[in-house]
């Protein structure tokens, strides 16, 4: 029996159809404007700006899906040596039909390059890799936040023992977040054989695995970012900045990045008979996951090293240890790079549970192309512990150490913060251009002193009555603000 064409097609079916497809979509799309609206209402631009993200990978995806159904025809229509269609198959083809062959190409032993029904198994395995990817990045940051919300706990109650520490007699901030760094110095260098860079990488890999941000850990790390940045703030609220920074991460491992798609076609092409790539291959995610956390978990113990190696030389009475971030303990200096290797871990997840549940529905759990039940219930269960470990291990450990590279992320301040400074820099860059091209022909032979007049105060009389620029925003005082804006959101809750 032939396919009947839509002109054959009765029109209440049709109907019926579109009327399904379009109320599914609108949904679809009403759920993300009113979840958006949330967002902003919550204040929560990082969110927010995640969702926009969502959206354009959404878009991408519905693009990719019009590009293939536009090029339906021109791609059935290109054919290719039978011989060539016996290369690199996924499971084994004892004869190739050639029905479909012999309607579509008209030379003998030609055959066409992809048959409709394949193009549309691959329209559907597109859409359901970036609808897992996007969900198991949802899933990693709700996790994640399930378990790092316990810090919000600590930093109540290390707000709280700081101002009762203030109140006594010659207490300053920094004298107390310096002793806040012995306890967590003493945990973390106990034994002599600790010194060992093998022994201390081994600790570290079985240390993300149980209790791997501890107390002493996060009240240490938190006092030097703070003796770091904003020395004269103990109240600073570190929890907050932890979590606004975490969202503004997020946004970049919500996307699929184009190399990523080139990893894609790639896994695609390798996936041959009798070679069990994805089985292999489940394994490569797990590995830097690993590594990843074990390379966090290093970096607090050399934080730790360090301060108590320096402590030891000081020929101070108290010999106080002191930690100090750096860009040294990570990798080529870069943090970047961490959270880069989490995006691709999160994805290259997402590609085999998305190629799993794609053949399940597609061809079933007996099909060739699923392999051995041992290869893909091994798959599985790799997945769903990669899928742990990184939502409440690796996670945490990023969302904390990343700041340890003595920087500070202004998204994490406050909101609003980052755009405001990015704005004063932008202005202050434009107005020195305009200075410095508005006294191209001053003298040369002038003194350093009338140069700075001249930059102040220009060339005219006019100018010079002019009042001075306003000074640049500090630190201090952006942190002044941020503070204040934590209180506000604070009490407009209790309210």
């Amino acid at each position: 029996m032939e396919e009947s064409s839509i002109t054959h097609t009765p029109t209440w079916v049709v109907a019926v159809v579109c009327f399904a497809i379009v109320s599914v979509s609108l949904a679809a799309e009403r759920l993300l404007h009113h979840l958006g609206k949330f967002l902003k209402h919550k204040d929560q631009k990082a969110l927010y700006s995640a969702l926009e993200r969502l959206k354009e990978e959404l878009m991408l995806l519905g693009f990719i899906s019009f590009v293939l159904s536009l090029s339906e025809g021109f791609i059935v229509g290109i054919c290719v040596s039978e011989n060539a269609m016996h290369l690199m198959l996924p499971c084994k083809k004892e004869s190739y039909q050639l029905s479909e062959g012999v309607k579509l190409c008209k030379k003998k032993g030609e055959v066409p390059l992809l048959s409709v029904e394949a193009l549309h198994q691959l329209h559907i395995f597109i859409f359901i890799l970036g609808l897992v990817h996007v969900v198991f990045c949802a899933t990693t940051i709700l996790l994640g936040g399930a378990k790092i919300r316990k810090w919000k706990l600590w930093e109540t109650e290390i707000q709280q023992e700081m101002q009762q520490k203030l109140q006594q007699r010659d207490a300053t901030p920094g004298r107390i977040a310096h002793n806040q760094q012995g306890e967590f110095v003493s945990e973390r260098t106990k034994g002599l054989w600790m010194k060992l860079a093998v022994v201390s990488w081994i600790i570290a890999f079985f240390k993300q695995f149980h209790d791997s941000v501890s107390k002493s850990d996060y009240k240490a790390l938190r006092s030097a970012f703070g003796l770091k940045h904003f020395p004269s703030h103990p109240s600073f609220n570190f929890y907050k900045y932890l979590i606004r920074a975490l969202e503004h991460d997020f946004k970049r491992v919500v996307g699929i990045s184009w190399y990523m798609w080139l990893f894609v076609i790639l896994f695609l092409l390798l996936n041959i008979n009798g070679w069990h790539t994805y089985f292999w291959l489940a394994f490569l995610p797990l590995f830097l996951l690993l590594v990843v956390g074990a390379k966090l978990e290093h970096i607090i113990t050399r934080l730790a090293q360090e301060a108590a190696a320096v402590a030891s030389l000081s020929h101070g009475t108290e010999r106080t240890p002191y930690v100090k971030p750096s860009k040294e303990h990570f990798w080529f200096g870069r943090p970047e790079i961490v959270l880069n290797l989490i995006h691709f871990i999160l994805f290259q997840n997402s590609f085999e549970i998305g190629f799993f549940i794609w053949v399940l529905v597609t061809f079933g759990f007996d099909s060739c192309i699923m392999e051995k039940k041992v290869y893909a219930i091994s798959r599985l269960v790799i997945g769903v512990l990669i899928q742990v470990i990184c939502s409440y291990v690796t996670l945490p450990l990023y969302a904390i150490v990343t700041h340890m590279d003595g920087g500070i992320k202004l998204q994490g301040i406050g909101s609003g913060l980052h755009e405001s400074v990015a704005g004063w820099a932008l202005d202050a860059r434009r107005k020195k251009e305009e200075q410095q091209s508005s006294h191209g022909g001053a003298t040369t032979g002038a003194t350093e002193g009338s140069n700075y007049r001249s930059d102040h105060f220009g060339a005219s009389p006019r100018s010079a009555l002019a009042p001075p620029p306003p000074p640049s925003p500090d630190l201090v005082e952006i942190v002044s603000v941020a503070a204040a804006d934590d209180d506000g959101d604070d009490s407009r809750h209790r309210r």
